[in-house]
């Protein structure tokens, strides 16, 4: 069946359901991990299976249905497989894609029009998904996960992980635009490569001259963008040293850093640069976006260098991987820059140190599986037994596939990254951090901005980034220990610097950036969602 013969028995159904909309807005996080949606979807047709299966081969068409969440109706959805390596004809349990406002514009839940439903592929533990967009939305734009249970036209088809979609609400939410350049990494670039263009490369950001070379690599998902794309590759390749003009480097480090602690190898880390996001922001940097994570822990096993990894190659992944490998220019380039390399290192060291060496990432995932354990022994479709899932986070499962627990993975990584050289280090340290106020009785005004913090453990340079105001991108001012900047003694471990206002303005948001010879600290640590902040009038209290 051709997709056009679809499409016209989608809209022939159309007149067997009502096209009044409906928006959904609850108190309650749809995305809350500690909750199991109910999602139950109705076909006006029993071979609903086959059309799917047609559908999905065919392109992207929807079949039309009726859905409900947690007893909310939404009527006209449009329905198909989701596009991904998982989908396989006649599979009793393929992920869904789900657009809410497929017919009516305005039909959303908590203002999501779109359902990302995974099966969770190659998963025997189930939890790979929530836990590693948990640990990774503390540290940058990342989806939120939760799971589902759904049903299809009252029969249960099955527990899936609900994964929050990168649409136009992420990105409004992450970067208060949706509308600038806006890329996926096409997982199917090795299938047909344009003559004179590189082949399988993927998502890897290597330059190519000529425009054709990345229809097939990247999927557009903006009106325009192409030029900027290209722009990024090529300054990434050629100018490395300017390339924070056009990538938001900070995240893009957050992103690979992420990718190598959680061994997370279906990724730009990994064989074939995939399941990730571009989207450029109104300050015209790229920041990249994580997606499908169901293959992390070792799930995928291959780094792009010889053969699939055993465990043990898994549990001691090389920190720099990659790092002289011109394939991957968003590694190689990055991180030969050392400062690059040393916030690289910083930001697998706080990772590692947050989740993994103190147990926590253990702990979630058991509370993770003690909700869905039910639900997962009930699956019709599961792949996997409740055996296996019972002893899926501390022995590896499968004959063939080999899939690693994760506490089995992760143990053993957590100790070799914690006493590696380039991690077992310590980075600087940094306290009392103040802004200079009106001093007592004068009636001298503060009209600039004084910042001074303690920095030990030999710092060789400390940064203050700043932002006059409440928005636009930080800039940067060194900070100096010389007792000349209204930082007290010369070498006494107080830094300092003075901000000016030239526009009148009179807030500063900032945060500080201290290095030593290894890594580098931030202060406040969480720098990325929250930054210190004061205006002149509390100064001049």
């Amino acid at each position: 069946m051709k997709i056009n013969t679809l499409a016209a028995l989608a809209f022939c159904l159309l007149g067997l359901f009502s096209t009044q909309a409906q928006t959904t807005d609850s108190d309650t996080d749809f995305y809350d991990m500690n909750t199991i949606q109910e999602i139950n979807i109705q076909f006006p047709t029993d071979n609903w299976a086959e059309l799917l299966d047609s559908l999905r081969y065919n392109g992207d068409g929807l079949l039309l249905g009726n859905v409900e969440i947690n007893g909310r109706s939404f009527e006209n959805a449009g329905v198909r497989y989701r596009a991904s390596r998982s989908f396989s004809p006649g599979n009793k349990r393929n992920s869904l894609f789900i657009k809410l406002n497929y017919i009516n514009k305005s039909q959303t839940i908590d203002g999501h029009p779109t359902l990302q439903l995974s099966s969770a592929l190659r998963d025997p533990s189930m939890v790979r998904e929530v836990l590693s967009y948990k640990i990774a939305r503390d540290y940058m734009p990342a989806p939120k996960a939760n799971y589902a249970r759904v049903k299809i036209n009252g029969a249960l088809y099955g527990l899936f992980v609900n994964v929050e979609d990168v649409s136009e609400k992420f990105l409004t939410d992450h970067f208060g635009s949706s509308e600038n350049a806006f890329f996926k990494v096409n997982p199917f670039a090795g299938d047909d490569t344009p003559p004179g263009c590189l082949n399988k490369i993927y998502g890897a950001l290597i330059y190519e001259p000529h425009a054709n070379c990345y229809l097939n690599n990247f999927i557009k998902l903006s009106e325009h963008g192409w030029d900027d794309l290209m722009e990024l590759t090529r300054v990434l390749n050629e100018k490395p040293e300017s390339v924070s003009k056009v990538l938001h480097v900070d995240r893009a480090l957050w992103m690979l850093a992420f990718n190598n602690v959680l061994v997370n190898l279906s990724s730009y880390t990994g064989q074939h640069s995939i399941n990730y996001f571009l989207y450029q922001d109104d300050a015209g940097q790229f920041t990249p976006i994580i997606w499908d994570l169901n293959l992390s822990f070792g799930s995928f096993k291959n780094t792009g260098i010889g053969s699939d990894l055993k465990l043990k190659g898994l549990q001691e992944l090389d920190p720099l991987l990659h790092l002289n490998n011109d394939q991957k220019p968003l590694i190689s380039r990055l991180l030969e820059n050392d400062t690059y390399q040393k916030i690289y290192l910083s930001h697998m060291r706080t990772i590692v140190n947050d989740y993994f060496i103190n147990g926590e990432y253990e702990k979630i995932a058991r509370e993770l599986q003690d909700l869905i354990r039910d639900d997962f022994g009930k699956d019709p479709g599961q792949s996997y037994t409740a055996s296996d899932f019972a002893v899926s986070l501390t022995k590896t499962i499968g004959k063939r596939s080999k899939i690693p627990g994760i506490v089995e993975l992760m143990e053993k990584r957590a100790n070799f990254l914690h006493k590696h050289p380039k991690l077992a280090v310590f980075p600087p340290e940094i306290s009392k951090v103040e802004v200079l106020k009106r001093a007592k009785f004068s009636n001298v005004p503060v009209t600039d901005f004084c910042v001074t913090a303690k920095i030990d453990r030999f710092p060789k340079r400390v940064r203050l980034m700043y932002r006059l105001g409440s928005d636009g991108p930080f800039k940067e001012a060194t900070m100096y220990d010389d007792g000349q900047h209204k930082d007290g003694e010369a070498n006494d471990g107080i830094f300092g610097v003075t901000i000016v206002p030239q526009n009148g303005e009179t807030s500063i948001q900032y945060y500080i950036v201290a290095e030593n010879a290894t890594l580098i600290s931030y202060h406040p640590s969480n720098y990325m969602w929250d930054v210190h902040s004061t205006n002149l009038q509390e100064l001049n209290k």
